[in-house]
């Protein structure tokens, strides 16, 4: 397999891409349901969601024929699951399609046609409060971790204290790290994520 070039496919605008709903009965699912009727339609769609790739890449991955990745793949771009998010070269100047799943996250359900605009905005909303959970994750670990600790910053005389300070100060957080099986980052976000998570459902048994 040719190589891609050192520069990596730009797939933000698929990134930022909005959930997309899909209620079981309408003409979408016919044509959706079609294309992943197949195993390897399934997992080329399931390996696009972990990394967006090349036809070629994907046969690799998925230790299958080039013309059977690009089969299904024409099925899957019919039906609008994946799209062409780039194209790119590859070493011998050969031009290479980079295939992306067209939405993040798809998602099928059983309901009234009406029922799919709440949910998509409930999805979009769910979706947002993650991703400033996420980072609310980092700033928790950076500062219960390797972040500075404030207002133990001083001159002249206090340096000693300082530095006793800050020894005291990463022997604490040294001991809460041994006493933990998480670091403080993931466990900040996975109980946020639990309370988005049992929020998201009350919401929807409640509709």
């Amino acid at each position: 397999m040719a190589k891609l070039l050192p520069s990596s496919p730009d797939t933000s605008a698929v990134e930022a891409s909005e959930p997309r709903v899909i209620g079981v009965d309408s003409e979408d699912a016919d044509e959706m349901l079609s294309a992943l009727s197949s195993s390897t339609a399934r997992k080329l769609l399931s390996a696009l969601h972990e990394d967006p790739d090349s036809p070629s890449s994907l046969a690799d991955r998925l230790d299958t024929s080039l013309q059977n990745v690009q089969y299904h793949l024409g099925k899957l771009e019919a039906a609008d699951l994946v799209t062409v998010a780039d194209t790119v070269y590859s070493e011998k100047g050969r031009e290479m399609k980079v295939y992306a799943p067209s939405n993040r996250p798809l998602v099928v359900f059983a309901g009234r046609e009406e029922d799919s605009t709440g949910l998509k905005a409930a999805l979009k909303r769910l979706l947002g409060g993650l991703g400033i959970l996420g980072f609310g994750s980092l700033i928790a670990q950076y500062l219960l971790t390797d972040g500075p600790w404030f207002g133990l910053a001083s001159t002249g005389s206090g340096d000693a204290a300082t530095t006793e300070s800050v020894q005291v100060a990463a022997d604490t957080a040294a001991t809460t790290s041994a006493a933990t099986t998480l670091p403080p980052g993931v466990v900040f976000f996975l109980g946020g994520a639990l309370v988005l998570c049992l929020a998201f459902a009350v919401w929807y048994v409640r509709r």
